[in-house]
């Protein structure tokens, strides 16, 4: 076995070799094929956990407990792949490698022996990393231990080696009113003293328009289930009492086309009462503000009955300063929801699993993400769900932070 520094290389005994990538903390690690020009192909040659398989090389997902691994079967790459670059980056957002030491392993992929080891020395505020990459040098394959750090993220490795990396086209919008928050009571007056004047405190701003009522005004729970239709608001109470503290909400899809899978990625993103965002559940981060927001993991075909991602909220657990939430679907790989058969969400009670709220998207339009409804705290302190299905051009839940802070 050989222990890499940066810049060394060692020949491929075996066409078939894996790379595994661990780290103290959990890792997103991915393969890009690239051709002589350093460049991908296409984004099909961008090879992660949302796109596990390529032409010659594979993802394996280590679940958190494993380290993920990049497997290369140089015998199977296309004409014209001349290198395929292993990556990482932190799973948490935002995190550095600062005091993390990432560990690449390099194996035969038929009997597991160990070719090779690299540890990149002196990380710093880097947040992904070229860490090894696999490459044909006349007309044999070597590796070469790299150790090249990005501050931009993952995003800025992808940009960087040719892959589209597609965020949303800002729209220019009036600086949005806060959440409403429960009013201040106000105290007597005072007995008239002589002091120094103060100025008074600027008035509350207004609170956000709302979306456009439904006809039949404000629905409850009163008569059991309801089916929304876009824009209506169900308040969460029964009987003029809040019904519940804990809930899921249930999202799932089909695909258009039988036998087509469509891998779509459901989310909620918590905000506080000045529509500042808070954290983000996804995917990729299974929990946020401590566990009061819990995800089921991601689903990669939509095939099957039932829901395909479920986001479990405990309302009575959400810090104070949690007053909205926006329930989002995206598809990272690109397909379009003009691509899917029915998209849908609803809420259920999370101790009895009765259904509560509905809400069939039937609209769709050819973008990658949509809002499908947000809870919303009301002064009462009850929540009121309101069903959105609105498009918006991005494919990660990162995306989607601003617009659906526009329309809380």
């Amino acid at each position: 076995m050989t222990a890499m520094t940066p810049g060394s290389n060692i020949p491929l005994p075996a066409p078939r070799v894996a790379v595994d990538v661990t780290a103290p903390v959990r890792l997103d690690v991915s393969g890009l094929l690239l051709t002589a020009d350093g460049k991908v192909r296409s984004d099909d040659d961008f090879i992660f956990y949302n796109q596990p398989s390529g032409p010659g090389v594979t993802y394996r997902s280590g679940g958190g407990t494993t380290p993920d691994s990049i497997t290369v079967d140089t015998t199977a790459l296309p004409p014209g792949i001349e290198k395929i670059v292993v990556t990482a980056s932190p799973d948490a957002a935002g995190q550095t490698f600062q005091g993390i030491e990432p560990t690449a392993t390099i194996r035969n992929a038929d009997d597991n022996s160990v070719l090779a080891t690299f540890t990149p020395p002196q990380l710093g505020t880097e947040t992904a990393l070229v860490v090894v990459e696999i490459y044909l040098r006349n007309g044999a394959w070597k590796a070469r231990a790299v150790g090249q750090g990005y501050a931009n993220g993952l995003a800025g490795i992808a940009t960087d080696f040719g892959v589209t990396v597609e965020e949303p086209t800002p729209t220019p919008t009036p600086t949005p009113a806060p959440i409403p928050t429960p009013p201040q009571p106000q105290a007597a007056p005072p007995t008239p003293t002589i002091q120094s004047p103060v100025t008074p405190p600027a008035p509350p701003m207004a609170p956000a328009a709302p979306p456009a009522p439904p006809a039949t005004g404000k629905i409850n729970l009163d008569k059991g289930r309801v089916s929304l239709q876009k824009n209506q608001t169900v308040s969460l109470v029964k009987g003029g009492r809040p019904l519940l503290s804990q809930v899921k909400m249930g999202l799932g899809w089909e695909p258009a086309y039988r036998g087509k899978d469509i891998d779509l990625d459901a989310s909620v993103i918590a905000y506080g009462p000045q529509r500042n965002h808070i954290d983000s559940c996804y995917f990729g981060k299974l929990q946020i503000v401590s566990g009061a927001i819990r995800h089921s993991g991601d689903n990669l075909t939509g095939e099957g009955g039932g829901d395909d991602e479920v986001i479990t909220v405990d309302l009575g657990r959400l810090p104070q300063e949690v007053t909205g939430l926006v329930f989002t679907v995206n598809s990272f790989s690109g397909q379009k929801f003009t691509e899917v058969a029915k998209a849908y969400c609803r809420l259920l009670d999370a101790a009895t699993g009765e259904e509560l709220v509905r809400f069939d998207l039937t609209n769709a339009e050819p973008q990658t993400g949509v809002m499908m409804a947000k809870l919303i705290k009301q002064f009462s302190g009850e929540w009121e769900m309101t069903a959105m299905g609105d498009f918006v051009k991005s494919r990660t839940v990162r995306g989607m932070v601003k617009p659906a802070a526009q329309a809380l």
